[in-house]
């Protein structure tokens, strides 16, 4: 996902100070940055595979989708975002607390909102590495929860709040072949796909044929 305070037309939105951190941040001596698929890509638009494998191969993936999540100047990546046909996505994100979110999550799957929870939408913009320059208003429950696995197979939970709820979700729908704009009334996808085709990325993107 697309840094949301990228977005030069989002000025009502402040980032607050971060004041905690959860989960650590990798190192990436040895990993690699790679380019990012942009919609159109047949690897996007379908569901992902699941991981089967945990393996040292998985972790250097890991490593290396973090890479090109920093280098896109991202809070999220799914595997299918650098062209890899699994289940996996990363994270560096805030929550709207002023709390920094860090970590990876392995065939993960969205809980379904709780019953006993007040669902409150978070109508803010959302942007996408792989529809890059493009932001659109997209309504969003503000709490998210997903279950899954990390890198060695054992099973997490991760939650969220705002911002990074957003992301939570955000990067599920990728695994599952969805993107942001799939959401959008057509009209507002056509403006997306516009912006997307008059901006320039500022990182490596992978061209469609």
């Amino acid at each position: 996902m697309a840094d949301q305070h990228n977005h030069e037309h989002d000025h009502e939105h402040e980032e607050p100070e971060v004041t905690k951190v959860i989960g650590e941040v990798p190192d990436l001596s040895n990993a690699e940055a790679r380019p990012i698929t942009v919609v159109g890509n047949p690897v996007l638009h379908r569901e992902c595979q699941d991981v089967t494998a945990f393996d040292a191969e998985l972790s250097t993936l890991i490593d290396d989708m973090f890479a090109s999540m920093y280098a896109a100047e991202g809070v999220g990546l799914a595997a299918n975002q650098i062209g890899v046909d699994l289940k996996v996505f990363v994270y560096d994100c805030p929550d709207d607390e002023g709390v920094r979110h860090i970590g990876h999550v392995i065939n993960p799957v969205l809980e379904e909102f709780p019953a006993d929870r007040r669902r409150v939408l978070d109508d803010g913009h959302e942007g996408c590495l792989s529809v890059p320059t493009a932001y659109a208003e997209l309504p969003r429950p503000a709490y998210a929860a997903v279950r899954g696995q990390d890198k060695d197979g054992n099973p997490v939970r991760v939650e969220g709040t705002g911002f990074f709820a957003r992301c939570l979700q955000h990067e599920t729908d990728h695994l599952y072949g969805f993107l942001y704009i799939d959401k959008l009334s057509k009209r507002d996808r056509k403006d997306a796909l516009k912006q997307m085709a008059e901006g320039t990325p500022k990182y490596a993107t992978v061209p469609n044929n």
